[in-house]
């Protein structure tokens, strides 16, 4: 690291998280490399301009670039400090798939130099940065790599999970606690020193694996809470009972907390983390894989309902509100919401509009059904039922008057003085998931 205390930077992967950590990076004043497989990424960057939606972002990225601190490039650079922040999905079979992960310190590997520090932040399996160190210590025998030599490491290796939620990214990656977890001990001090110059929340340092864990189990934890919250609301709407109204009522108990229901769970972490925790110990965690089972099945349900009460109305026009994974974002990934449309569009064809400030366009799946985009004030104009999958703040803020006469299904609890459908026979309840 450099005297001025100021490291040169590496972030490989520009995405959700890479970015916005980049653009901090270099409001500390570092320069930051950024790389990126997409040549549209890398050059809409350059321009100072951002491929993603999030608050403030926009403004960062471009002075920052102004001030010749972030650039992006399709190829790793030399650097102080690398951070890995590329995608971790799963496949079919619900196994992690880290070969991004890998594939990103195979090419950080050839450029590193002695006094580097190289550290994972995208969300892993337990073990993954161990079998980046290997990898490394395979590719570059040369240097003595933490955990594998007796003598003092050339290099640290470090797991560095975010904390983020999206719409306040740019604040949380400043403000948030942060787990720093190395494959040494003096690999984690190493990586700490490196946070501290952006990140004004408690920096806690771990071994690689605790950290690793950590990460998986906060999103876990989330996962099985709401799974508790839609098995609920499946309840409620066989006994016939307003879910929301229940929770409200359970919450006045001074030790409780439900959480909300929803269409489902989506996004990349509450969907996805707690699979690699089952991956890694498939026979002890039944209760983490029966959440994963609620809230997927929810996504069903909610089909299954909208379904049901579109056949009721076999000529009405169908507004699906909303298609992110959760409000006020433009981050469609393992979007229930997405999905509930897109099952509708694909059977209901022409009758299907679609409601997503957030979009330009209608995701590809959607080509061939027919379905197209609208504006809100369209939708209250046009179509008789009203499908609320996401909680966005613009949908929250439409008044009764614009929406009394019309069939509405809300999956989100947002409109709880939406008159309930004639002939629905539980008194003061409307469709609720």
């Amino acid at each position: 690291m450099k005297s001025d205390n100021k490291p040169d930077v590496c972030i490989v992967g520009l995405g959700y998280i890479g970015l916005p950590t980049a653009a901090i990076v270099a409001r500390a004043g570092c320069h930051v490399h950024g790389v990126d497989v997409s040549q549209h990424v890398v050059d809409t960057i350059n321009r100072g301009e951002i491929h993603i939606e999030e608050v403030d972002l926009d403004g960062l990225v471009q002075a920052v670039v102004q001030r010749g601190l972030l650039k992006a490039s399709l190829s790793v650079a030399p650097a102080d400090v690398f951070i890995i922040a590329v995608p971790t999905p799963f496949g079919p079979d619900h196994q992690p798939d880290i070969s991004y992960v890998l594939s990103a310190a195979r090419s950080v590997a050839p450029v590193l130099k002695q006094g580097d520090v190289v550290i994972l932040e995208s969300t892993s399996p337990v073990g993954t940065t161990e079998e980046i160190r290997d990898l490394i210590a395979h590719m570059r025998p040369d240097l003595k790599v933490p955990g594998c030599t007796r003598e003092t490491p050339d290099i640290a290796i470090a797991y560095c999970p975010e904390r983020v939620l999206p719409g306040r990214i740019l604040e949380e990656l400043a403000h948030n606690d942060r787990s720093i977890g190395g494959i040494t001990p003096r690999c984690a001090r190493k990586a700490l020193a490196f946070y501290k110059l952006f990140v004004r929340g408690t920096c806690i340092a771990t071994d690689a694996r605790s950290a690793e864990m950590t990460k998986l189990v906060e999103n876990a934890y989330r996962d099985v809470n709401i799974a508790f919250a839609n098995e609920l609301s499946i309840v409620a709407d066989k006994m016939g009972l307003d879910v929301w109204e229940v929770i409200k009522l359970a919450n006045r108990h001074p030790r409780v907390n439900i959480l909300q229901p929803g269409p489902g769970v989506g996004g990349h972490c509450i969907a996805v983390d707690p699979w690699f925790i089952v991956a890694s110990a498939p026979m002890e965690t039944p209760l983490i894989r029966t959440a994963r089972g609620v809230n997927d099945g929810k996504i069903h349900h909610v089909i299954g309902r909208a379904d049901a009460l579109i056949a009721q109305h076999p000529k009405a026009r169908i507004a699906c509100l909303g298609l992110a994974f959760k409000a006020n974002i433009d981050d469609f990934r393992e979007s229930p919401a997405r999905l509930v449309a897109v099952t509708l569009a694909r059977k209901y064809g022409e009758r299907v509009s679609i409601v997503e400030p957030y979009a330009a366009q209608l995701p590809n799946e959607f080509d061939g059904t027919g379905a197209k985009t609208i504006d809100l004030d369209e939708a209250l104009e046009e179509c008789d039922i009203l499908i609320v999958l996401v909680d966005h703040d613009i949908f929250k803020v439409v008044p009764l008057a614009e929406r009394a006469d019309k069939i509405v299904y809300d999956t989100r609890g947002i409109w709880p003085d939406q008159p309930k459908p004639a002939g629905e026979a539980a008194p003061a309840l409307r469709l609720a998931s």
